[in-house]
């Protein structure tokens, strides 16, 4: 038994470097009162004072700075694209953005800077080493660290962020901003469901989302288990009296509410209760890969056949379009070629992958299915209103109910040809690539959002 010794050894060591391990993950969130937990950080498009009858919804995948460069690359070709009739280029008609992970550092800084920021995103994030000061491989040196919560705590990322984009800003400066409305979207790893930063759950832990550091909310969405330790918000329900808001209620307590909706709305009923002190979050992809998930639930929480638009805004919109971009790694390694592996580290990426692709699969398919049934939902209360309903809410001479569709697509390396999307399939997905890594990227955003076939039929009818 030559292996027992060693192995004896390593859990020696293990178990001493356990015992020395400190993983820092304080939270950083405020409490809050009822005066100052405004509603001007709610998730849902109401927040948004939509007023063209064309709207763009996209939703960034996660995947490192590949999946940063890939969004960028379509957002940049959005701003070079007209829009027949207007004035403007279609980036201006891009009203909501979900981000995921490394497609959440794209969506929160173009949602702080808008379009000013994308002179500046290539140089200050995508060609920079986000991973300087940190450790990201799995090594002797760093077992005990990963054994211990993570090989980093929770505090080199979002500082990082901090001084080399966000600077500071918090979710007040975030939303004041106008335009596109952006959620940032991790994962409550005990609900085992979605955590979009909104209101809704910080209402409901009592905390002041509008003090939250932007940078520790981009930090969470990225945090990939074992590289990092989860991200720690502390819930106060202790300090506030307000209750949940109805449809949480409903959803909470309805066995028959659709399971994306009862799950989130479970978790936020323990946020509120006191049953769960502390949330602990990590990369967002491990639940929603695609970013999805907030813009469905504002959807399946509304009671109204509009909501979550006002009725005004419902009579005004013609053409909606909501567009993955996605990043996402193809299949790969070596170990089909033989009976034995996956093993070790290839064995946790293969399954890591396996569920955020399964993941990815069901969130649009139940986005898809919610817009579906949406749109005809609204073309029915459109046709419904009365004439006095029709003046109130803004329908003009010649204006037709059923003129409304819904674009929903996604925009992917699979839609280039087949060499082009091998070679991006394979780039890392951490957050320091090579410039020609970046470049390519950016391009690849760039044509495949003019190859998708979604883009190209919403861009047509306009």
């Amino acid at each position: 038994m030559r292996w027992a010794r060693p192995l004896l050894s390593i859990a020696f060591v293990t178990g001493t470097l356990l015992g020395c391990a400190s993983i820092q993950n304080a939270p950083v969130n405020l409490p809050g009162n009822p005066d100052n937990l405004a509603d001007r950080v709610s998730l849902g498009f109401e927040e948004s004072a939509v007023a063209d009858d064309t709207v763009i919804g996209l939703s960034f995948s996660g995947g490192g700075t590949r999946a940063a460069a890939f969004s960028f690359g379509v957002l940049s070709e959005l701003e070079r694209i007209p829009v027949r009739g207007a004035r403007g280029p279609m980036i201006d008609r891009v009203e909501f953005i979900s981000g995921v992970s490394g497609g959440s550092v794209t969506a929160a800084y173009y949602g702080l800077r808008k379009r000013p920021g994308l002179a500046d995103f290539r140089e200050r994030f995508l060609l920079r080493n986000a991973e300087e000061g940190l450790q990201t491989d799995l090594t002797l040196s760093t077992l005990s660290r990963a054994l211990a919560g993570g090989i980093n705590d929770s505090t080199g990322f979002p500082r990082w962020l901090d001084a080399n984009l966000f600077q500071g800003a918090t979710f007040a400066q975030f939303r004041a901003e106008g335009r596109p409305r952006v959620w940032i979207n991790a994962s409550d790893i005990y609900n085992r469901t979605p955590f979009v930063f909104s209101a809704v759950a910080f209402r409901a832990m009592c905390s002041d989302l509008a003090e939250y550091p932007l940078a520790s909310a981009v930090a969470a969405s990225a945090a990939v288990p074992v590289a990092f330790a989860p991200v720690v918000i502390q819930t106060f329900p202790g300090k506030c009296k307000e209750p949940l808001p109805p449809w949480i209620v409903r959803a909470r307590d309805n066995s028959n509410a659709p399971p994306m909706l009862s799950s989130f709305a479970k978790a936020i009923g323990r946020y509120h209760d006191g049953s769960m002190p502390y949330i602990k979050l990590l990369d967002g992809g491990l639940v929603d890969n695609y970013g999805l998930s907030g813009f469905t639930i504002a959807r399946l929480s509304s009671d109204t056949p509009y909501g979550p638009l006002s009725p005004r805004q419902a009579v005004k919109l013609r053409r909606a379009m909501i567009l993955v971009v996605d990043a996402k790694t193809g299949v790969a390694g070596n170990w089909i070629n033989t009976v034995e592996g996956p093993t070790g580290a290839d064995l946790v990426k293969a399954a890591a992958d396996t569920a955020i692709d399964a993941s990815v699969a069901g969130s649009f398919t139940a986005f898809s299915a919610t817009m579906t049934d949406w749109q005809g939902t609204l073309v029915r209360w459109r046709c419904g209103l009365s004439a006095a309903d029709r003046a109130k809410y803004g329908a003009g001479p010649g204006w037709n109910c059923r003129d409304l569709k819904f674009f929903v697509g996604r925009v992917g390396f699979d839609q280039l040809d087949q060499a082009r999307a091998s070679e991006l399939e394979v780039i890392p997905t951490r957050f320091r690539l090579p410039p020609e890594q970046v470049d390519s990227v950016i391009s690849a955003g760039r044509d495949a959002l003019r190859a998708s076939p979604t883009f190209r039929s919403f861009a047509a009818g306009l």
